[in-house]
């Protein structure tokens, strides 16, 4: 194997090693989850670029499954419709895409659920402070300092890195998790 293939595979994995410290977390984010959905509640998911694509991931495996058949769960990825975020960048600004859909949609019960490998985009910011307006649990997926958005998370998973590449991949690892999660409880069983 090249050097730099290498050096991929080792920062991976001395990430992963140091994910473990998270791992309580994903638990208890679990278990926000679970009594979201129990009172009713929605997952509100979002992100720009690669972030924009784990935010859709989680919502997949949240609205279809992850590893069993189980009933589905209410979730929205807020950067998947076209139009109403060229609408809402066209008539106000980006920066307003997601605060103006989780000023619409976001109550008391659901969880809006942030992916972002720095927490600084303004767009991240503002739908979080939106979110928090309106009663919402916020989730914050984020990476190194977790940026302002971290002061703005009811709930953060951090990845241990500021590497974007090695942040994504322990984004997977966090929202893989939490379906099994979400699986296991859909489907009446008990994790062990």
């Amino acid at each position: 194997m090249s050097d730099w293939l290498d050096e991929q595979l080792d920062a991976h994995i001395r990430t992963a090693t140091d994910a473990a410290a998270q791992l309580p977390a994903v638990k208890a984010v679990g278990a926000v989850l679970i009594d979201a959905f129990e009172k009713g509640g929605t997952l509100y998911t979002f992100g720009n670029g690669g972030s924009a694509a784990d935010a859709q991931h989680f919502t997949g495996e949240v609205i279809g499954h992850y590893r069993r058949d189980r009933r589905p769960l209410p979730a929205v990825t807020l950067s998947t419709d076209a139009t109403v975020s060229t609408c809402i960048a066209n008539d106000y600004a980006f920066e307003d895409i997601f605060s103006r859909q989780v000023q619409a949609l976001a109550r008391p019960h659901d969880v809006v659920a942030a992916f972002t490998t720095s927490g600084r985009s303004q767009n991240i910011v503002d739908a979080l402070t939106a979110a928090r307006a309106n009663g919402a649990t916020t989730l914050l997926f984020g990476g190194g300092d977790g940026g302002p958005s971290l002061a703005l998370a009811d709930h953060v998973l951090l990845s241990p890195s500021s590497d974007t590449p090695r942040i994504q991949e322990m984004h997977t690892f966090f929202l893989h998790a939490l379906s099994e999660i979400l699986d296991a409880w859909a489907a009446g069983e008990e994790l062990a």
